[in-house]
């Protein structure tokens, strides 16, 4: 089916439905005592080798000559890749293929120079070390604000919004505004830090491929694998039945997986590879920095009349995709004249891709602190401010929203988290030698949809088991569609069995943009619908008045058991979900409110957060525990962005400095105090037949705003170049009696 209007009354509705019910993880138990198998972890017994990747050691250029002859006598080595050794393979863009060591050149630092295979993980690594490369180097442009001036327009995308946008006369309408805010925003490299590593092994059968991987996406990878590898789509298999993290660092096949393929090919042997932890900042994907400019004017009472979002972000000169920072701006608040822009330099360092909310994540760390600018320059409200700029329809599409309820989000948060006592100005609240303030942000996160399928069969045994190549990254997808499977047929949790995360199961979204659980509950919910249809059939009943509960369906006073209609064979149901004109009609997002209290230490700058709250609208909750476990995980993403998280490149070689863990911060417990997140009960119709929305990207979308406006309420201190560390904090911080 496909989401060509509204949902009726369905068999979610149900107010005693399992659907939403806070189910423990399915797989939890799995996880906690080590059964869970990932990628790295699926072994070949004794035929297994492993490979280990040699970074490119310039930013950019070409190798001049690769010197082998000491790693391939080195103990255990059975293969050394090189661009003079790899066969040729398909070229795309990072979504479409990855082809890997196909010429001398060198885009950016740690693209991948050799590739060396031995018998033991220890020999590969030992052998790497001993491959001489000698290069000749280039210049290249790698800081993103020292090479404004190359920026373009990226191309629009076929089924992506336009990069730009314009409603009315935003010059012209800004220029005469009677209060105008002009203010820049930048934002940092960051990298997604996900806690397992991009690991892959591969294993040939003849002409056939097994990859076992980290991948979110698995349908698509499996076609770009096939486009890479030039060969038939139907002789790739992609397994990765669990992922332990991602945030969007996997959504697409990397280096490790194409060459762990191309050596395994060669040596008719498996190969398994994992990237070390610092191998993962370069040879991966990053989300890119940016530099933004908002531009809000108002009438004197406070109401948008234009709103302008430019927004600059960089990738390698070979990709188009781009930080979409400027899409919220185009729904969340009224103005008349309107004028949003994206533009892409070019630059030579690793690509740039999607993380963690794309788009919001970033564009929000500025929009929603120049909305609190806008708030104190007008001696407003911050959030009387928002409510007076809601808008009764999409100001740019001019369609209607499926929901939205944002100024309930507001408002409930407000009561909640004790706005009230909110100082208006900053610096007047002392704990000690503490500055306290507080601080709100709105949150929107788009509500997307993608085409995905989903096979049930119910056998005499009284098991379900619904198939689909859907992926679980810590999320609980295992769960949430146990819990949708369960409530269909009306069996209990432990009578379904989820099979996920194999290409040989029904094409499925994956897990990103946070489309996985409505594209894929929606596939299985259809299925589930199907199957329900043949049982009535069986049973000589109505599909439309039956009942299913407790292994049995019941109708006109009628009961028999499921296991009676079967037969011996068992009964089986396909089922597929695509977008409609739904995604058309109306203008989707999932809404939130962020609030923060923070102290900033009045002498040395430092920042501590006290607390945090989120009040959030995202649809039906699938399952109350992990909907708030993926919220407050987002919160905590916004605490990083806010205070911790960047990438610090080095400008003269296009390195990024800090790339480990150690370096690359990211909170930790002692940076995360009383957080909690809260979900407003909401049905969308017009989003899916779960009538749900996208949660986990919500919970960043924002988060990071509250804090840094918390900050200047504590002590007046506007930060505008993220993260907010004291050092920034110290050079605005205002000076105490």
């Amino acid at each position: 089916m496909d989401m060509n209007a509204p949902i009726g009354q369905n068999a979610l509705d149900d107010p005693k439905s399992i659907v939403g019910k806070p189910l423990d993880r399915i797989d939890g138990r799995l996880k906690v005592t080590g059964a869970a198998r990932y990628a790295y972890e699926f072994a070949q017994e004794t035929t297994t080798t492993y490979g280990y990747v040699v970074e490119a050691a310039i930013g950019k250029g070409r190798i001049r000559s690769i010197d082998t002859r000491a790693a391939e006598r080195s103990p255990g080595v059975v293969l050394i890749l090189t661009h003079r050794n790899t066969p040729g393979q398909g070229t795309g863009s990072h979504h479409e293929a990855h082809p890997v060591l196909t010429d001398a050149n060198v885009n950016y630092y740690g693209q991948p120079a050799a590739f060396v295979v031995a018998e033991t993980f220890e020999q590969a690594r030992a052998a790497a070390y001993l491959v001489r490369v000698d290069y000749e180097r280039v210049a290249g442009k790698y800081a993103l604000e020292s090479n404004l001036k190359y920026a373009g327009s990226p191309p629009a995308q076929e089924g992506q919004p336009h990069p730009d946008s314009a409603v009315g006369d935003f010059t012209g309408a800004f220029a005469s505004a009677p209060v105008q805010l002009d203010v820049t925003y930048t934002t940092p490299l960051q990298s997604h830090a996900m806690m397992e590593p991009h690991a892959s092994m591969a294993v040939w059968e003849g002409d056939k491929l097994t990859l076992h991987t980290a991948n979110q996406m698995l349908s698509q990878g499996q076609e770009a694998v096939a486009r890479t590898l030039k060969m038939p789509v139907e002789n790739v298999r992609l397994i990765s039945p669990f992922i332990g993290g991602g945030f969007g660092g996997k959504l697409w096949v990397n280096a490790d997986a194409i060459l762990a393929a191309i050596a395994a090919r060669q040596l008719n042997r498996p190969v398994k590879t994992a990237l070390t932890r610092q191998q993962i900042f370069h040879v991966t994907t990053h989300r890119s920095d940016t530099v933004q400019r908002i531009r809000l004017g108002t009438d004197r009472d406070g109401r948008i009349v234009a709103i302008g979002h430019d927004v600059f972000s960089g990738n390698l000169p070979s990709e188009q995709s781009f930080e979409t920072a400027a899409m919220q701006t185009r729904t969340l608040y009224v103005g008349a004249n309107r004028l949003t822009r994206h533009r892409l330099v070019p630059l030579d360092i690793p690509i740039a891709s999607s993380m963690r909310a794309p788009g919001e994540a970033v564009g929000m760390l500025a929009l929603e602190c120049a909305m609190d600018e806008l708030a104190a320059k007008l001696n407003l409200d911050p959030i009387d401010l928002r409510i007076r700029n809601e808008p009764t329809e999409d100001p740019e599409k001019h369609i209607p929203y499926s929901s939205r309820h944002l100024i309930a989000c507001l408002q409930e948060g407000a009561k909640r988290f004790g706005w009230d006592k909110r100082n208006p100005k900053p610096g007047q609240v002392a704990d000690g030698r503490w500055l306290v303030g507080m601080g709100v942000a709105a949150a929107s996160r788009g509500n997307p949809l993608r085409t995905s399928k989903a096979n049930v069969r119910l056998d005499p045994d009284g098991i379900l088991t619904a198939k689909m190549a859907m992926t679980d990254i810590g999320t609980g997808t295992y769960t949430i569609m146990t819990q949708i499977a369960a409530e269909m047929l009306g069996l209990p949790p432990d009578r379904i069995r989820m099979e996920l995360g194999d290409t040989r199961f029904p094409e499925a979204a994956g897990s990103g943009g946070s489309f996985g659980a409505a594209s894929a509950g929606s596939a299985l919910f259809d299925a589930c619908e199907t199957l329900r249809a043949k049982l009535a059939g069986a049973a000589g009943m109505d599909p439309k008045a039956a009942r299913f509960a407790d292994g049995n369906i019941e109708a006109g006073g009628r009961s028999k058991r499921l296991t009676d209609l079967v037969g011996n064979a068992g009964m089986e149901a396909d089922g597929e979900i695509g977008p409609g004109t739904t995604l058309k009609d109306f203008s989707q997002q999932s809404y939130g409110a962020h609030f923060a209290e923070v102290a900033v230490d009045m002498d040395t700058g430092e920042i501590r957060l006290r607390r945090m709250l989120g009040v959030f609208t995202a649809g039906r909750i699938l399952n109350e525990k992990t909907a708030r476990s993926q919220a407050i995980g987002g919160m905590v993403f916004g605490i990083g962005a806010a205070l911790e998280e960047g990438l610090n490149l080095d400008p003269r070689f296009g390195h990024f400095v800090n790339h480990d863990l150690a370096e690359y911060h990211v909170p930790v417990h002692a940076d995360v105090p009383v957080i909690d997140a809260v979900f407003l009960p909401e049905l969308d119709t017009k989003s899916n037949p779960l009538k749900s929305k996208g949660i986990g990207e919500l919970g960043i979308s924002g988060a990071g705003a509250a804090l840094a406006n918390a900050i200047y309420n504590a002590c007046g201190a506007r930060v505008r170049d993220y993260p907010i560390t004291l050092d920034k904090v110290l050079t605005v911080l205002p000076v105490q009696a």
